[in-house]
């Protein structure tokens, strides 16, 4: 039997308090006592994955090492644990329900009627203890999406309720984060919203263990003690989350308030070793303090909803924060971008950074950053849809193919030089389809992937349908514009570069999945020491 102890997050009062984030800190300081923690994350919408989702609805599509697309909260996960996670760790109602309905096609339920209890319930605990029950993790923190009350959240609370009751609550504790907003007009917090939100909580049969308290303004120990009081938990285990300028310094703020002490009290654990935040400091005293500051343009088609890409918003901020340079990110959308504004827009930056996507919208927009970039020397850094455009620029300007498109943005293109995967041709269905999750890739020496790797051969995480078209290779690429990356078995091309540049890349893969705070993507790191270096 698994000795793993489980922590259940839940939300009240309204969503996009930042469950995932108090997730992840608590993760980190558990990790920083010797704990081997991970964090799994269930949505309740009906997708079967948010891979089809539009980030505009969702935010970005998080991709894992074995191809599992996911909720954008495992990406924090991942960047404050330097821990991979994998398809156990994201679980939405549309796969509980499909996974309960192939069961029953199959006969497993033997004739019984299948209902929410205890079918659906019983695949959410499963879903639940498959993570405790590898005997890889000391704790599992689970993050139930959503808001208590929500309808589609009521499923999941009934599971962690039985949870709870079959496991004890020695090692199963529920922490609730609510909003104590501050009225204005009144000049006051007010703790109403959570009492409510506890009340429905335990409506469920759950009592919270611990509560979370997102504020504007600093908790007075008059409103600490009301809250314990009218909410039926300790006094220690009221715990103020107050604003803050990063999310790199929500731990600390957590450790400050004992969240990690009240947490082992109630699991009935005992550190393992002294907490050590020394490598997650020295990070944030570099990010704080920076010595240089750089202006990188962000060139990409959802640039209104900064969750798209926020996994390369990320990214640059770790290799800013190694570089001790401030990064300043400039939103440009690429469908207002054009030859009369692109000087205006692009004149003033260090680096460019051209952004995945998918579709024709705002795609020549991407090619005209590009071929400015190129010409005028900025750095430039293209990912996935933005590696396909630079192959698109460099064969209209520079190689004589001034019809050149990808067959996804033009299905009757003369010279298709990015083309649908052979792999991709005969596939119907749009979700979980792409390929996806970890490919590796051999690098040309010297170039200045290799360089910045200090390797011959990585892996990274791929998301796309579409590829480079071998027909074209010899037409396309020659001394100046080379493939520097290939896959090795498939010879897909992975990654360019233009020689006559200072630096130059793009990349058909995601680095921006494989950042963390302790160990920021290397062409990140390299793509800001060029740009600074630009700037110099």
């Amino acid at each position: 039997m698994s000795n793993t102890k489980y922590i259940f997050v839940t939300g009240g009062v309204t969503s996009s308090l930042g469950k995932g984030i108090v997730a992840a800190s608590l993760a980190k300081l558990l990790q920083s006592q010797d704990f081997s923690v991970t964090i799994q994350k269930f949505d309740p919408y009906i997708n079967v994955d948010p891979g089809t989702l539009n980030p505009y609805e969702h935010g970005e599509c998080f991709v894992t090492d074995d191809g599992a697309e996911t909720d954008l909260d495992l990406g924090h996960y991942e960047r404050f644990l330097n821990v991979n996670t994998s398809q156990a760790n994201n679980v939405t109602t549309g796969r509980v329900y499909q996974s309960v309905i192939e069961k029953e096609r199959r006969g497993e339920f033997l004739g019984k009627t299948v209902q929410v209890i205890p079918h659906i319930t019983n695949e959410i605990k499963e879903r639940m203890s498959l993570l405790g029950e590898s005997n890889k993790f000391d704790i599992v923190i689970t993050e139930i999406g959503g808001t208590v009350g929500d309808i589609e959240s009521l499923p999941y609370i009934e599971s962690v309720r039985q949870m709870i009751w079959d496991l004890g609550r020695e090692n199963a504790i529920v922490i609730h984060l609510t909003l104590i907003p501050f009225l204005a007009a009144a000049g006051e917090l007010k703790t109403k919203p959570t009492q409510h939100s506890v009340k429905t909580l335990m409506e469920s049969g759950i009592s919270a263990d611990i509560i979370v308290c997102r504020t504007e303004h600093e908790l007075s120990e008059e409103l600490r003690q009301k809250l314990a009081l009218f909410c039926n938990v300790k006094r220690e285990a009221i715990i103020q989350s107050i604003d803050v300028d990063t999310i790199y310094d929500v731990p600390l703020k957590m450790l400050e308030e004992g969240l990690d002490k009240v947490v082992l009290n109630k699991l009935q654990l005992q550190p393992k070793k002294t907490l050590d935040l020394t490598r997650w400091n020295e990070f944030l005293y570099k990010f704080k303090n920076p010595k240089h500051s750089l202006k990188i343009g962000l060139v990409g088609k959802y640039v209104e909803l900064q969750d798209s890409y926020k996994s390369i918003l990320e990214s640059l901020i770790h290799a800013g924060a190694i570089n001790e340079t401030e990064i300043q990110v400039i939103s440009i959308h690429s469908e207002k971008l054009n030859d009369k504004n692109v000087a205006t827009k692009l004149n003033t930056l260090d680096g460019v950074i051209v952004a995945p996507g998918f579709g024709e919208r705002g795609i020549e927009g991407k090619i005209t950053a590009i071929a400015y970039a190129r010409k005028h020397q900025i750095p430039f850094f293209g990912i996935c849809l933005g590696m396909q455009m630079a192959v698109i620029e460099y064969s209209r300007n520079t190689a004589g193919l001034s019809s050149a498109n990808s067959i996804e943005m033009d299905e009757n293109c003369k010279t298709p030089v990015i083309d649908l995967m052979e792999s991709q041709k005969s596939v119907v269905n749009k979700g979980g389809t792409m390929r996806l999750g970890a490919w590796d890739c051999s690098l040309l020496e010297n170039s200045l992937a290799h360089k910045a790797y200090g390797s011959k051969t990585i892996s990274e995480r791929h998301r796309h349908r579409y590829e480079f078209n071998d027909a074209f290779k010899e037409r396309i690429f020659d001394q100046d514009f080379v493939v520097t990356g290939t896959n090795p078995e498939t010879g897909l091309v992975e990654i360019i570069e233009y020689k006559k540049h200072p630096w130059f890349l793009g990349v058909q893969f995601h680095p921006e999945y494989k950042s963390t705070v302790s160990t920021p993507h290397p062409l990140f790191v390299s793509f800001i020491q060029a740009s600074l270096t630009n700037k110099s």
